[in-house]
């Protein structure tokens, strides 16, 4: 305390025009419009400022709370989305919660393949999330690949981009369907084969999955028509498709789990 006092006394004369500087500005403000206005937009300016930083910096450090909601949000929409059997029903969004067939779980691949002939994703997802094998991935574009190996943690992906994977998938403007396989050569381009010729293809036609399998369901985008021709025998057509991923940079993705498969399995291999 004496400390205090004593550096008053010392600056007795600086504190007083210090005190009597503010005065003047402070009287000067009041009774003047302009500066008063410019020391309102000052404050405002440096107060909007600190305020805008602490913002910034708030939602940096809770981006990954955001994504986590961003991502359950997700699940929820395309477990609505692939859960639907009639879109014109109104009872079906009250409904689907107590009847779903696709079960969802987000998760992130920590380590990506591309440049094999056999490519195998790693997703931060196992055994303690109730992952198991054949259960199917995609990311929010579209088609990505089948779980293959699971751990406590983590779980292998077959990729689409592996030659011995190999995916229904039909047109989605005819229904024909065939198999989506992958000749090895260009990571953005697949390959869908034993297309009855007798349907009608067209340059930028979409396809998507045929749901003729347990592991995905029907209608998740696959990529686009980049071009196609006839088999040898002429039968067939064979089609490469231009995929909607860009499987050099996939990131986020979602495991579906058909709660059924394990039911239609035994139904279709009794033995």
């Amino acid at each position: 305390m004496q400390q205090i006092i004593n550096f008053i006394i010392r600056n007795k004369t600086f504190l007083l025009f210090l005190l009597l500087f503010s005065v003047s500005i402070l009287f000067t403000i009041q009774s003047h419009s302009y500066h008063k206005s410019k020391f309102i937009n000052s404050a405002n300016f440096l107060t909007g400022g600190v305020y805008n930083t602490v913002n910034n910096i708030s939602v940096y450090f809770d981006l990954k709370s955001q994504n986590q909601i961003l991502s359950e949000e997700n699940n929820r929409l395309k477990s609505l989305l692939y859960n639907s059997e009639n879109k014109n029903d109104s009872t079906y969004i009250d409904s689907v919660s107590f009847n779903a067939q696709y079960r969802f779980t987000s998760a992130n691949i920590i380590r990506n393949s591309y440049t094999a002939a056999d490519n195998i994703l790693l997703v931060n997802k196992g055994k303690n999330d109730s992952i198991k094998q054949d259960f199917g991935v995609i990311t929010s574009k579209g088609i990505l690949g089948i779980i293959n190996e699971t751990s406590n943690n983590y779980a292998t992906v077959i990729s689409i981009l592996n030659t011995t994977n190999s995916i229904s998938a039909k047109l989605k403007k005819t229904n024909h369907f065939g198999s989506l396989t992958w000749n090895a050569k260009d990571p953005s381009i697949a390959q869908l084969v034993d297309i009855a010729k007798i349907a009608r293809i067209e340059i930028g036609d979409t396809i998507v999955t045929s749901g003729l399998s347990s592991i995905f369901p029907k209608n998740i985008p696959v990529g686009t028509v980049e071009e196609f021709k006839l088999d040898d025998a002429e039968n067939y057509y064979e089609i490469e498709v231009k995929l909607f991923n860009d499987m050099t940079s996939v990131e986020h993705v979602y495991i579906i789990e058909n709660i059924d498969a394990k039911e239609i399995t035994n139904l279709l291999n009794p033995n």
